[in-house]
């Protein structure tokens, strides 16, 4: 045989015995669950993630929801003003009732209205953030809560969202958390 008929059998084989390794790889067995689960696994474990976040803001929700309740509680019954708390002693308050929270990014909406008048709040959103200026304490530093008016107070808290980003609905990847809580003051005098 001659060289160049060598190198073409030589070449033949190469293919033949190629084309039957991967015949044989077809046909093994051996690795088809872990590529099933690289192929599965990865939504899976996203989808997971997805929905503990999800929970864990409906479950935050929840924990300010009941912090403002509470916390409003004090003023509806006179405690508050006996005792002459100004904003930050309310904000505390409503702070030592949160799990899980930053009391740093938690504001404070607190309005007074006195009875028969129309309630108008508007957003304290600007451009997409808080605006701090849009955030009113009603009495400066006294605590409001003439008896028989309405009290409205509204917790704000920017939660951050990290799996789930369908949940944000700020910039930055978070969710504004909002609690309201309307009352009448109860005559305390």
């Amino acid at each position: 045989m001659t060289k160049t008929e060598q190198g073409k059998v030589a070449r033949r084989r190469r293919w033949f015995f190629g084309v039957r390794a991967a015949q044989r790889f077809a046909r093994r067995q051996d690795g088809a669950t872990a590529l099933e689960f690289a192929f599965v696994g990865a939504p899976f474990i996203a989808l997971l993630f997805a929905i503990i976040e999800t929970a864990t803001v409906y479950f935050a929700g929840q924990i300010l929801e009941a912090a403002t309740t509470d916390s409003t509680r004090l003023i509806m019954t006179g405690q508050a003003q006996t005792q002459g708390w100004n904003e930050s002693q309310f904000k505390q308050t409503v702070c030592s009732r949160l799990v899980l929270f930053d009391c740093a990014k938690l504001y404070l909406d607190i309005r007074e209205f006195p009875m028969g008048t129309s309630i108008s709040i508007g957003s304290p959103i600007t451009q997409g953030k808080i605006d701090p200026t849009k955030i009113s304490y009603t009495a400066g530093s006294a605590t409001p809560g003439a008896p028989g008016n309405i009290l409205v107070v509204t917790a704000y808290y920017q939660w951050p969202i990290y799996a789930a980003m369908t949940l944000a609905n700020m910039p930055g990847g978070t969710r504004l958390l909002t609690a309201t809580s309307v009352l009448r003051v109860e005559p305390y005098n």
